[in-house]
């Protein structure tokens, strides 16, 4: 495994979290606390990122710590890094809200559950309502807008888990942000086919 993380797969990571909170929304009370770092676990290997970084960089271009050696080395523009952290994207939380709660929706969230989630908790019970607890949080804060900054700001706990091997198995499918939005938007959609069945 490489000493470090080339930034173009961390892009990629960044672009399919973002389209598959595209697809998914909701209303939440709580006040999330924001992640203090992003970890990507590939395996017993981790590589974390402090979140003031990233924010850092999204505000102003400028890269820090491990996130400014990671640029380095891959020979990546934080200004280009920065403006994908900040895209944004418009969602009405009342109708996202209904969709989140959805059975369709459960479903949904819990593929995106696969790949990011509580450090050392990737139990779907904890997982998705971290989920969405995220998600509001940011839409609330920004006025119904999300990024994928934002999204990582709300998210509540002091460390988001990125499980590298189920998110490479969603970009092997998918060529662009088009197929990942198609890919989780109509992925639940077999898996409703077959009822549940009570254990």
């Amino acid at each position: 495994m490489k000493k470090y993380m080339n930034i173009t797969i961390l892009k990629r990571i960044y672009l399919t979290i973002f389209a598959s909170l595209c697809t998914t929304c909701v209303t939440f009370n709580q006040k999330a606390l924001g992640a203090e770092k992003v970890a990507f676990i590939n395996g017993p290997f981790q590589r974390s990122i402090k979140v003031d970084n990233l924010i850092k960089l999204a505000s102003s271009g400028e890269a820090k710590g491990a996130l400014k050696q990671s640029l380095k080395l891959s020979n990546q523009n934080p200004l280009e890094i920065a403006e994908f952290l900040n895209q944004e994207l418009n969602l009405s939380v009342t109708v996202t809200s209904k969709l989140m709660y959805s059975r369709i929706g459960e479903v949904l969230i819990g593929r995106v559950a696969k790949v990011i989630y509580p450090i050392r908790v990737p139990d779907k019970s904890v997982s998705i309502p971290a989920i969405r607890s995220a998600v509001i949080q940011a839409l609330v804060a920004n006025n119904g807008n999300i990024s994928v900054i934002e999204f990582i700001k709300c998210y509540p706990n002091r460390i988001m888990a990125i499980n590298l091997p189920n998110l490479l198995k969603v970009i092997k499918k998918v060529e662009s942000i088009n197929d990942l939005i198609q890919f989780f938007s109509t992925s639940p959609l077999e898996d409703l086919k077959t009822p549940k069945t009570k254990s």
